[in-house]
C-alpha cells in the first residue's frame, strides 16, 4: 500500500498507528495511556481469550520485552462514517529480554474510533506469524 496516496483522512489514521509504535519505542507511558481508550478490548494470536487496557498498558512497560526497532507494512486502511477505522498492516521487530533480542514478525489488525478530531485505539486482533 502506498502511504503518499492516501487520502489525508486515512493518513492520519496510519500516523497514529505507526506512532504508537514510536511510543512502544520510546515507552511513554503516559502517550500510550492517552491512545488506548478505556473500553479497549484485543486479542493476541495463541492467546486463550482477549485481553483489556490493563493488560495493554502493562505489555507497554515494566518487565514486558523492551522494543529496539521494527518496520511497518500497511495493507489496508479504511474508515466508516468519519469515526471508526480500521488498520491492517504486517510488522517486523526486534524484541530485547534481559539482554538477548528476538526477531518476530506477524499481522495486525487495530480499530480505532474518532472523537474530537483524535483517534483512540479500541481493539486489536492479530499476533506472530506461525502462531494459531
Amino acid at each position: 500500500m502506498d502511504i503518499d496516496g492516501l487520502d489525508d483522512e486515512r493518513r492520519a489514521l496510519w500516523e497514529r498507528a505507526s506512532g504508537l509504535w514510536e511510543m512502544l519505542l520510546k515507552r511513554d507511558g503516559d502517550s500510550i495511556r492517552a491512545a488506548i481508550h478505556p473500553a479497549y478490548s484485543g486479542w493476541v494470536t495463541g492467546q486463550p481469550q482477549p485481553h483489556g487496557r490493563d493488560a495493554a498498558l502493562a505489555a507497554a512497560a515494566g518487565e514486558a520485552p523492551r522494543l529496539r526497532e521494527y518496520h511497518l507494512d500497511p495493507v489496508g486502511i479504511s474508515i466508516a462514517d468519519g469515526t471508526a477505522g480500521i488498520v491492517h498492516y504486517r510488522y517486523a521487530a526486534t524484541l530485547e529480554t534481559e539482554g538477548r533480542t528476538e526477531r518476530v514478525s506477524g499481522r495486525w489488525t487495530e480499530v480505532y474510533l474518532r472523537r474530537g478530531g483524535i483517534w483512540t485505539m479500541i481493539g486489536v486482533s492479530g499476533g506472530p506469524d506461525g502462531q494459531r
